[in-house]
């Protein structure tokens, strides 16, 4: 968020085409609540503008010059301490693309066919971060990588029998007030559940849990 406007989210826009990227413009600061800070036409570009801005949502697109979007997603998550939510901007939703931009840390995608509607309201959700961006969909891609016959990862043996449970709900979609009411606990009581499941899971955030739950078996379809 802004530091002089906490409620405003700051967006990065990341993407080889100038008309793409003025049309995601004019559609966000049309917006109260969302700032678009930055511009990039480069995977290489993305990393440098993200990394000077700081924003809290970055739109990137998967196929760029230089390095792609995931390679991109890669180094901004992996080179910030405190990096912004990323979201793939991709044509097709099942391209294998976006299904490894999710492996490697991304909130979420977004198709470039999408409705203005649609993009403020996926900028605003993933800035929330309580809920997966697309769930059938996040859940199609992980159900169709997923392994056939794996073997059960080791952070299986270290989830609660709580913790496994809620795993599953967030698996299929559900944010911590759904969960919360389906296993008769309070949200925070759910928070805190997620909390230590991303951290056994090694996950950055919800998608990567229900990346991790389906390719490794733990959830099967």
């Amino acid at each position: 968020m802004s530091a002089a406007n906490p409620s405003v989210t700051r967006v990065v826009l990341a993407d080889d085409e100038r008309m793409v990227r003025t049309a995601l413009r004019v559609i966000l600061d049309a917006e109260p609540d969302l700032e678009v800070v930055g511009e990039a036409a480069t995977g290489a570009e993305a990393v440098s503008v993200v990394r000077a801005e700081r924003p809290d949502v970055v739109l990137m697109d998967v196929r760029m010059p230089e390095i792609d979007g995931i390679r991109a997603t890669e180094q901004i998550l992996g080179g910030m301490a405190e990096p912004p939510r990323i979201v793939v901007v991709t044509t097709f939703e099942n391209d294998s693309y976006v299904y490894d931009a999710l492996r490697v840390g991304a909130a979420g995608f977004l198709l470039k066919r999408a409705a203005a509607e649609e993009l403020v309201g996926a900028v605003r959700l993933v800035a929330r971060s309580d809920s997966l961006l697309y769930p059938a969909a996040v859940r199609g891609l992980a159900a169709e990588h997923a392994r056939r016959a794996p073997a059960a990862p080791s952070w299986v043996a270290r989830l609660t029998e709580r913790e496994a449970e809620v795993l599953r709900h967030v698996a299929t979609g559900l944010t911590n007030a759904e969960i919360a009411e389906r296993i008769g606990v309070g949200p925070a009581t759910v928070k805190s559940h997620v909390a230590a499941v991303l951290a056994k899971l090694g996950a950055r955030d919800r998608t990567q849990a229900v990346i991790l739950a389906y390719e490794s078996g733990f959830v099967r379809t």
